[in-house]
């Protein structure tokens, strides 16, 4: 019997697919310098890329050189992640931590392929990969919840009109319809559904923010939050501001080799979508990946910027307090 194409666990041999960057259209030159929703870029990259500045970064948090070129050792974990969209910029970096800390991870992916370009081929005990689209109801087969944890989702498109709209790749299509049918689908035994969304959904309509929602992209985030906020599935909501650094999605190869938080590690944690700024993709990543572990973050939606300073790495402990401090000040 031939195996479907939507949803199919997959067992395919290595294959080096050749990076795709794409340059998205000038947006609003002023606005852009302020606020960009997450997910705005396509996926692309290489495995060694990805690997070397989730490793840096760790090094840089912990003061402690890493030298070991492989998977850093970490005892099993008994979750089971759920990455949808783990191909792009912010994917790339979650599912490579999850990696790294041992934690069994499954990927739905439009493309299975650039999977493997990234973070290669593992055993099934380590990471698996389904072939599926979020956008299309049939895509998601209850069977690929099976045994799963927790789920993260960082899906997204380019605010404005580009290349990556082609094949009916929208907000509406992907920030809307596409979140919708994922929680619809989502089993009741779910610790913890983690949406990486964007700061300024709740103000879609006043300026500068209505600019960067004149194609619906913040409003349809919104829609898809509510959606989320309304499942009763327990949730996160990380809404980030305009993604910096580590730009794997970048079609600048120069850019990319350099792909570190750099000096910008302080966090700044908010609630009430009032902060505006920017913050490094692995600071968002790193989010989702504490978010998973720390019960105050549960039914909370957080905003959440990176500044100059020294910052939480990958600490609990720091994380919680961030997390704490924003529920305390709300």
């Amino acid at each position: 019997m031939a195996l479907s194409l939507s949803s199919t666990l997959l067992v395919v041999p290595i294959k080096k697919a050749n990076p795709c960057f794409l340059r998205d259209p000038p947006s609003p030159s002023f606005l852009c310098s302020l606020i960009s929703p997450p997910g705005c870029c396509g996926g692309g990259g290489r495995r060694a890329m990805v690997s070397h500045a989730v490793r840096e970064e760790q090094s840089q948090a912990t003061g402690v050189a890493d030298t070991n070129t492989e998977e850093a050792s970490a005892p099993p974990s008994d979750k089971v992640v759920l990455v949808i969209g783990g191909t792009g910029g912010v994917g790339q970096l979650i599912v490579a931590s999850l990696l790294s800390l041992n934690i069994k991870s499954h990927l739905l992916l439009r493309d299975p392929n650039k999977a493997l370009s990234l973070f290669g081929t593992h055993n099934e005990d380590k990471m698996k990969i389904w072939k599926g689209d979020t956008r299309n109801p049939s895509d998601i087969d209850p069977t690929m919840f099976e045994g799963i944890t927790h789920v993260i989702c960082c899906t997204g498109t380019t605010a404005f009109p580009s290349k990556r709209w082609e094949g009916d790749n929208t907000p509406e299509r992907v920030d809307w319809e596409g979140i919708r049918n994922l929680v619809s689908a989502l089993p009741p035994t779910l610790k913890r559904f983690i949406l990486v969304s964007s700061v300024g959904v709740t103000k879609f309509n006043e300026l500068p923010w209505s600019i960067m929602n004149m194609f619906g992209v913040l409003k349809f985030k919104k829609m898809g939050e509510d959606y989320v906020r309304n499942s009763g599935i327990p949730f996160t909501i990380i809404r980030a501001g305009r993604l910096t650094d580590g730009p794997y999605t970048s079609y600048d190869l120069n850019t990319l080799l350099k792909a570190t938080a750099g000096e910008r590690r302080a966090v700044v944690v908010g609630q009430g979508d009032k902060l505006v700024g920017e913050v490094s993709r692995l600071v968002v990543a790193e989010a989702c990946i504490q978010a998973l572990d720390i019960e105050c973050t549960e039914g909370q939606i957080y905003e959440i910027n990176s500044v100059k300073g020294e910052g939480p790495g990958s600490d609990p402990e720091k994380w919680k307090e961030l997390f704490e401090l924003a529920d305390c000040t709300q």
